[in-house]
Parts: C-alpha cells; structure tokens; sequence
C-alpha cells in the first residue's frame, strides 16, 4: 500500500500476459478499469480524490493497452479474458473484495466479473456502457484497427469520426490522441479492436439476477453518442440495486470530469464497503 500521494507499481501475469499497474492510498480497495483503446489514466483523469478519501486505488491496463503486453493470442481479448485478469489483480493483491468502477469496456468487464462472482464485488461503478445486446455493424470498428495497424496514431485519426455536437468535438479528438499516444504495442489495440465490439460480456436479462449495488454513470448524446443515455437508462431500469448518476444538460459530461466522478464514487463507495 502506498499513501495518498505516492503510487507503486506493480505487474502481474495472468492468461500469458503481463498487466501493469500502479496503486495508491490505503483503506477499501478501489479498482479502476478503463475503456478501449484507452489506459488506466483514463477513468478518473489521473486525480487522485479517491486515495485522498481514504481508498487503496487500483488501476491497471488492459491487456494489449498500455504498458501492459499483447494478449498471447489475436483473438484473446474476449469479456472473458478480460474478466479472468480483474480476477487475477484481486489475488495478486491480496484484495479478497472490492469496488469496481469501469468506464465502457471496463463497465461491462466489471458487472461481467460481479455476475461471475458477486462475493468479491462490494459494488460497481459502471461508467457510460455501451452494450446494448443488439446487433450492430463492426465496419467503423475494423476500419479503426486497419488504421491503427497501418498507420498508427495517425492512421486511428483519418478513419475516426466521432459524431458529436461541434461544441465536443475539439476535446473528443484531443482526448483520443492524447491515450492513442500512451500505448507500447499499438498493434495489440488494433486486434482488441477487432474482438472487444464482438465479444457478449453478458445478456441484459442477466443484469436483473445481479445483487449488487451499482451507480450507473451515464452522459448526454450530444457530446459522447457512443455511449448512448438510452443504454444507461436501461442498465439502472433492469439492475435491481441501481443508482443513475448524468451530468446536467449543457454541462460537460460527469465521465470525462475525474474529480467530479471520483467524489461520486467515493460517496458511493462509503455506503458499501
């Protein structure tokens, strides 16, 4: 354990490869997940308000993300290989329990991990999910890997068009850039971004059978229509411990504010742990 304001890295294998990761504070463990193509920086915007509250803060990358290793296989990036690495993080540390709060990939890794095994889930902070378990076309997804693959950061930006409001699109494209840039194995990303969109974290039905309190982070359509409010909206209708958290119309959104969104995680947090 570290205090609030010194972090220690770690790093651990799990499923053949090699995750890396830094914590921070002491207290309830805290897990952060991030999303694709994104690192551990990207949940929380690197403030450290949840060590300072009195969390251990854990956050790691991804396999393939990061400084993090490629998965030992293409096609290992599966929910269920990203749900065996939390599992292997909690043993690593010796955290027997924990909160988990994961933003888009991380959410649905994270209420994938509660489902298998609610006994090591205090609660779940699910930020902005984006599975719906509809169909959908994997073209956008694919053209970004080929991009990523060919061309690296740049290739990623010609075959990106995030459709925002105006007002957004600055700070979107920025933001992308800025986490493209943190990656070592960029040739990892690209086939994650192959298999992540694909892969089934769970059925929506399962989510009624979840015992488990989870804040549901959702943000507005204007500025992040990746993640739809619909698909939020639907996550707290069905989760039978459900809380919803959006920003207010207009404002930025509660997920790309890192202060912001760990004070309602730690408030959260507080009432479960």
């Amino acid at each position: 354990m570290s205090a609030p304001d010194e972090s220690t890295q770690f790093s651990l294998e799990s499923g053949g490869t090699t995750l890396c990761g830094e914590e921070i504070g002491e207290g309830t463990p805290v897990v952060l997940l991030h999303g694709l193509t994104a690192t551990r920086r990207y949940v929380v915007m690197g403030s450290k308000q949840l060590p300072k509250a009195g969390f251990r803060t854990i956050s790691y990358d991804a396999r393939g993300h990061g400084e993090s290793s490629p998965a030992p296989d293409p096609g290992a990036y599966e929910y269920a290989d990203l749900a065996a690495d939390l599992g292997a993080l909690l043993d690593s540390l010796g955290a027997e329990r924990a909160l988990v709060a994961g933003a888009s990939m991380g959410a649905h890794t994270a209420l994938a991990f509660a489902l298998a095994h609610p006994e090591r889930v205090a609660a779940v902070a699910a930020i902005t999910p984006a599975f719906d378990g509809g169909a959908e076309s994997f073209d956008d997804w694919d053209a970004l890997a080929d991009g990523l693959e060919s061309g690296g950061v740049e290739g990623f930006m010609a075959a990106y068009n995030p459709k925002v409001d105006p007002r957004w699109l600055e700070t979107a494209l920025l933001v992308t850039r800025q986490r493209l840039a943190r990656h070592k194995h960029p040739e990892a990303v690209a086939d994650a971004l192959r298999v992540v969109p694909r892969s089934q974290p769970f059925s929506l039905a399962d989510l009624e059978s979840l015992d488990v309190p989870v804040l549901v982070v959702g943000d507005r359509d204007e500025a992040d229509p990746g993640h739809p409010l619909a698909v939020a909206q639907e996550y707290a209708r069905l989760l039978p411990r459900a809380e919803l958290l959006v920003e207010e119309e207009g404002k930025s959104p509660l997920a790309w504010q890192g202060g912001q969104l760990s004070h309602a995680i730690a408030d959260f947090a507080r009432r479960y742990s």
